[in-house]
């Protein structure tokens, strides 16, 4: 008996919207890393991208726990000598909010190719309009 591999049809890729407001920040990442890769259809293979598009609105307004507000810093590196700046999830949430649900998202995807094709299906927004209305996103909900 052989194995059974899915045919991947991309015509058949649904559009999901998820309101982060409120939401707690690992648990809005791994339900939508789980969406992106295919894990919520019986069709799942782990090396084929059976996954959907993702559209997160409210970036600005996710939680995390803790004093990970003050306390979790991001490392960037420039390449130089003394190149390293940190900075927290408070200033990441001033300046670019949307960078903290794709960092997150991005730790809970393969480090391969694969992972870099699931990350260009997530669309990440600050407010709550995007736009992408014209694929008629289903509203999905996420835990609090």
């Amino acid at each position: 008996m052989k194995t059974f591999l899915p045919k991947v049809n991309l015509d058949q890729r649904k559009w999901h919207v998820i309101d982060a407001d409120g939401a707690v920040l690992g648990r809005l990442a791994a339900q939508v890393a789980d969406v992106l890769r295919g894990k919520n259809k019986p069709v799942y293979t782990p090396h084929l991208d059976a996954g959907d598009f993702v559209v997160v609105i409210n970036a600005e307004k996710v939680r995390v726990t803790g004093k990970k507000e003050m306390d979790k810093k991001f490392m960037t590196y420039s390449g130089w000598k003394g190149g390293e700046k940190y900075t927290t999830v408070a200033q990441v949430r001033a300046d670019q909010s949307e960078r903290l649900i794709e960092h997150a998202v991005k730790g809970m995807v393969p480090k391969n190719r694969l992972g870099a094709q699931l990350l260009t299906k997530l669309k990440v927004f600050k407010g709550p309009k995007h736009d992408h209305a014209a694929q008629t996103p289903a509203v999905l909900s996420v835990a609090k």
